[in-house]
């Protein structure tokens, strides 16, 4: 069979109602990793929908538990490594993906729609999981099954699988589980998908993702409050003084003004990539404030190649019922989204040396959870020229490369780790509703996600030696 004829077999494929039919079912499993109760259902999911179809495309796969879980948790997370080895000598793909799913709001869904059963409305499939990430994995391992069938079952490549049913409670094990099973998960190059496209309109390639940072600011003047009429002019306020203290770290317009929190530099190759990449303008995006943060650098710059710094979440006093009371006590949570040019080791030092240094030694710091390293492949990288050509040749159509993500995934566990060039290719869109109610993909953005990816994987068994070569 040729690469053309291939692709229409996975478009036969789709136009069946079989890919349908299989994320149905993957949907209906309630996988909820953020929710103890559901621990079973993450093994469930492994067992009956997993690795059944792995076998049936030739892979040896296996469950293996989570490496930080303990007795409070058992069973929680668990892992799957599976692989389909050909020759040893060949080259070895690894891909991911994670079955499990945030919470599913069951009772907060309009009327008509429930997280555990697909619903067509027009060209929305709605579903807890449809776009992150059942719906990305079940195209992939379909196209690779397109693939391995028209090749009789001779790819030319390995193929390994590091699959996780924890990555919505923030991937508990991953980094842990990769540095153990290094050996076992070599490979030449990783490529999965997760996230969202651009639009729904442009294939989209990410090579990364920004880091993230989360910390707290916490001043504690005093126990209690004091009634402001007596003591107002007395006694300092803690929230004031948290409003100043982040009044000193970000401007009115949002510019990061903590030197040791901003990248060194803009890489040419990454300005280069991005020239051209529209932000924000899909159905339903919120109007996108021009004027707002660094200076001198495009939107697309902004959210993709530089750092931003946000405040979540922020407390003082008693919001839902205000009293006429001095508070003692102010809090704010907050995150900074980084590249890779940051100095990362020391977020948490030079916070503590700007708060200082501007008079704020009352404000603690405190680092609220592990921080999520940036990674970014080379956008000159062989391998993404090769990617983009694929695509094009299978979609008619010019692909954004985003040279990261602008949120953040565990790439730095494939990166870092594992030492593997890393190339995204998501199938959702910005306005897919994921980790909310009502979240759902869309029908025409999933039948040519699976054209590109069977385009993908027949290209890389007929180039993919000859690229790895190369680099």
């Amino acid at each position: 069979m040729s690469r053309q004829s291939t692709i229409q077999g996975a478009e036969s494929y789709f136009d069946s109602g079989a890919f349908f039919t299989a994320l149905e079912q993957r949907v209906s499993v309630h996988s909820e990793s953020q929710n103890q109760d559901a621990f079973d259902q993450l093994h469930v999911y492994l067992q009956d929908s997993i690795m059944p179809e792995l076998a049936s495309l030739g892979f040896q796969s296996r469950i293996v538990a989570n490496p930080v879980t303990d007795a409070k948790q058992p069973g929680s997370w668990p892992f799957l490594i599976a692989e389909r080895i050909e020759d040893p000598d060949q080259l070895t793909l690894l891909t991911y993906g994670h079955g499990d799913v945030v919470r599913g709001y069951d009772d907060q869904w309009k009327a008509g729609l429930s997280p555990w059963k697909m619903v067509v409305d027009g060209e929305r499939w709605y579903g807890r999981g449809t776009a992150d990430n059942k719906g990305q994995h079940t195209i992939n391992f379909a196209a690779l099954k397109q693939v391995i069938e028209a090749k009789k079952g001779k790819l030319g490549f390995n193929v390994k699988v590091i699959f996780e049913m924890g990555e919505e409670a923030g991937s508990p094990g991953l980094a842990e589980l990769c540095d153990i099973h290094k050996e076992t998960l070599a490979a030449d190059l990783f490529i999965a998908s997760d996230g969202p496209r651009l639009s729904a309109d442009h294939p989209t390639i990410f090579l990364g993702s920004r880091g993230g940072f989360n910390f707290d600011l916490q001043v504690t003047l005093r126990d209690g409050a004091h009634h402001s009429g007596n003591w107002g002019g007395l006694l300092s306020n803690a929230g004031t003084r948290l409003a100043h203290a982040w009044a000193s770290m970000v401007d009115a317009k949002g510019k990061i003004l903590v030197k040791g929190l901003l990248p060194a530099r803009l890489p040419e190759s990454v300005r280069q990539a991005l020239k051209d990449i529209p932000v924000g303008e899909g159905a339903n995006s919120p109007e996108v404030d021009t004027n707002w943060g660094e200076p001198d650098l495009t939107p697309a710059e902004r959210v993709f190649a530089w750092n931003t710094l946000e405040m979540l979440a922020c407390k003082t006093g008693n919001p839902d019922m205000p009293v006429n009371a001095i508070p003692g006590y102010a809090s704010a949570h907050c995150q900074l989204r980084f590249v890779v040019e940051s100095d990362s080791k020391n977020f948490l030092k030079h916070i503590r040396e700007h708060l200082d240094h501007h008079g704020f030694s009352d404000v603690e710091v405190i680092a609220s959870k592990d921080i999520m390293e940036a990674t970014r492949l080379d956008p000159k990288d062989p391998w993404v020229d090769w990617a983009l050509g694929s695509l094009a040749q299978t979609t008619g159509k010019k692909s954004v490369l985003l040279p990261n993500l602008g949120g953040s995934l565990p790439n730095d566990v494939f990166a870092n780790i594992l030492n593997l060039p890393t190339v995204w290719v998501p199938h959702s869109y910005p306005a897919c509703s994921q980790h909310a109610p009502n979240e759902h993909v869309l029908a025409p953005v999933c039948r040519e996600a699976l054209q590109i990816m069977t385009g993908l994987f027949w290209d890389l068994s007929e180039q993919g030696a000859s690229i790895h070569a190369k680099r």
